[in-house]
């Protein structure tokens, strides 16, 4: 005789627990600005400053979607001369289920962005590339 326990589900731990699940339901682009008040010659290495914020909140549909928001600003300076500045409000709905109160918050505010950011750092590349300057790669 063999000893076999019988098949647990997908969703089920092995104390009969359901297993906590991260669903991503859509991307998409809230807000996005680009403006090039300085577009000419470049005699030195611009400063570039990077602002990047996250954000979540729970969606008014309810059923655990939350809406998570990953904020990319970046202004690029030579001298006193502005050269460009680029705005992203990039976001995602998600949907969890079985997760536990203290796991929310990490779970909404670094797991959730960081499957964003590759998405949103493409997308401030390609925005810097067509106003003319090399892609700024985040």
């Amino acid at each position: 005789m063999t000893d076999t326990s019988a098949p647990q589900a997908p969703n089920q731990a092995g104390n009969g627990e359901a297993m906590p699940g991260l669903r991503v339901l859509g991307q998409y682009i809230k807000d996005l600005s680009f403006e090039n008040p300085g577009h000419g010659p470049v005699q030195s290495q611009p400063n570039i400053d990077l602002g990047i914020d996250v954000g979540a909140a729970p969606h008014a549909d309810g059923n655990g979607l939350f809406e998570v928001s990953l904020k990319l600003s970046a202004r690029a300076m030579a001298e006193s001369n502005v050269l460009f500045i680029t705005e992203l409000d990039y976001a995602g709905l998600f949907q969890l289920q079985n997760v536990q109160q203290n796991q929310l918050e990490p779970l909404l505010l670094i797991e959730c962005p960081r499957l964003l950011f590759p998405f949103a750092r493409r997308i401030v590349a390609e925005i810097t590339r067509e106003g003319g300057f090399p892609p700024l790669l985040i």
